[in-house]
């Protein structure tokens, strides 16, 4: 007798087989994804196409026009109240609100830099001088305006809103800030001082 016997080599089956009944134990299985005979142990049959079909999900009740609203307006209403603040509370008075750290820390101005007196400005109806303290500030509220529009139209009409702004894009408004930041601080983008 061999002391560590080897074990015999076995072999998978040809195919698979289950049992409807107990004593049944040669009934083919199904192939995956292929079409099947019916099984009167199953009841009805599965579809021959060979995927399988799910009953559809109940779709959501749809949501009132005064709902669909709800989000845009409030977003809305938001950016009007901070515009009414700034516009009321003057930035170009000092004690109002924070310095920015950056300048406060290097002398640099930052992308942001003047965006409240801009803000102030442009809430009092004085594009040059909104321009002149942040201009790219001015660029962001019409891009604001124009996706606000877009959003409380679509809302209006029931149409499903999603702003995917794909990575080229937050790259390039990053590039945009970095070239403001840059150009603000050297001596040929004076104009762009706050």
């Amino acid at each position: 007798m061999d002391p560590h016997p080897t074990p015999e080599p076995t072999t998978a089956p040809a195919h698979r087989t289950r049992s409807a009944e107990p004593g049944d134990t040669n009934v083919p299985a199904p192939s995956p994804g292929g079409p099947s005979a019916p099984d009167p142990a199953r009841g009805a049959p599965e579809p021959t196409w060979g995927a399988s079909v799910a009953a559809p999900a109940p779709s959501a009740p749809p949501r009132s026009r005064a709902r669909r609203l709800l989000a845009p307006v409030g977003a809305l209403a938001g950016v009007v109240a901070a515009f009414a603040y700034v516009g009321a509370v003057d930035p170009n008075e000092p004690g109002h609100y924070p310095v920015c750290p950056l300048f406060r820390l290097t002398g640099l101005y930052c992308p942001g830099c003047g965006g409240l007196r801009s803000a102030h400005a442009f809430a009092h109806g004085d594009l040059p001088t909104a321009l002149g303290a942040n201009a790219l500030a001015v660029v962001g509220y019409g891009v604001f305006a124009v996706v606000a529009v877009l959003w409380l139209v679509r809302a209006y009409r029931g149409v499903p809103t999603r702003l995917a702004v794909p990575p080229v894009w937050w790259w390039g408004i990053g590039a945009v800030l970095a070239l403001f930041t840059l150009v603000r601080n050297l001596p040929l983008g004076s104009a762009l001082v706050p």
